[in-house]
């Protein structure tokens, strides 16, 4: 098979990109190293934090946001066509007016993965224009429509969602290295509690510890203690005689 001088080319900058790029980031790791040993020694002038002498300015063409790493997640959720297989399998909106059902499944996926608990904090999200342009996209559903969204699952849309997840999931288990295909499955199965501060929401319980939440049966790939399939209980999860978790 013949390689093309363009393909070649391209090739080459990207390998060069990439030794440049592991040259600064060693470079940065050694100026810490010494800054980090300089540090050790006598001091005699008074504690060191509170010194802090900097200034914030408003910049007017630079742009910042906290949460950098969603763009990474996005273009994963584009390689693995996870928002096709949530649209192929998920139908709970009979119009899009925009945001089609894998937009509602990423924008409470994306909240959480930011640090949000619960979904009025999407509204700091869509309210982040550095965060929004980071994502391509004009806008977001606000937490009122998430919720909205949300009410609309029954069991069986559920499960589909989970099935569209596992689906896209086998193509990142199919990636060249390592390939998970080609190893033994070790499934696990056990129950879990998800804590929460409220106490009167629907299907909540204390659970055995005193602590109110949700609790779970889980099912998870012990390979990468990935979760597959959890099913949702009330209080502590009931276990078989034998004490696993009833499959």
């Amino acid at each position: 098979m013949k390689i093309s001088s363009a393909r070649r080319s391209r090739g080459g900058r990207g390998q060069a990109s990439k030794q440049r790029l592991r040259r600064r980031l060693a470079a940065e790791a050694r100026a810490i190293d010494r800054r980090l040993g300089a540090a050790v020694a006598p001091n005699l002038s008074g504690p060191v934090l509170g010194r802090a002498n900097i200034v914030y300015e408003l910049a007017e063409r630079s742009k910042g946001v906290a949460h950098g790493g969603m763009g990474l997640v996005a273009k994963l959720v584009k390689h693995v066509r996870l928002a096709e297989e949530v649209d192929n399998s998920l139908k709970l909106l009979a119009l899009h007016k925009p945001y089609y059902e894998s937009d509602h499944v990423l924008n409470i996926a994306y909240n959480a993965l930011c640090g949000g608990t619960r979904l009025e904090d999407i509204e700091l999200r869509r309210c982040d224009r550095v965060f929004l342009d980071a994502l391509g996209v004009q806008s977001l559903p606000d937490p009122t429509t998430a919720g909205d969204f949300c009410r609309r699952f029954d069991k069986a849309s559920v499960m589909a969602l989970q099935e569209a997840a596992n689906r896209a999931r086998l193509r990142v288990w199919a990636a060249p290295e390592p390939s998970l295909l080609s190893q033994t499955a070790r499934i696990d199965a056990d129950a879990t509690i998800v804590p929460t501060g409220a106490e009167t929401k629907q299907g909540m319980d204390i659970s055995y510890n005193g602590a109110w939440g949700y609790s779970a049966l889980m099912v998870s790939l012990a390979n990468t203690a990935e979760p597959l399939y959890p099913r949702p209980a009330r209080g502590q999860p009931a276990l078989s005689r034998r004490g696993g978790a009833p499959l």
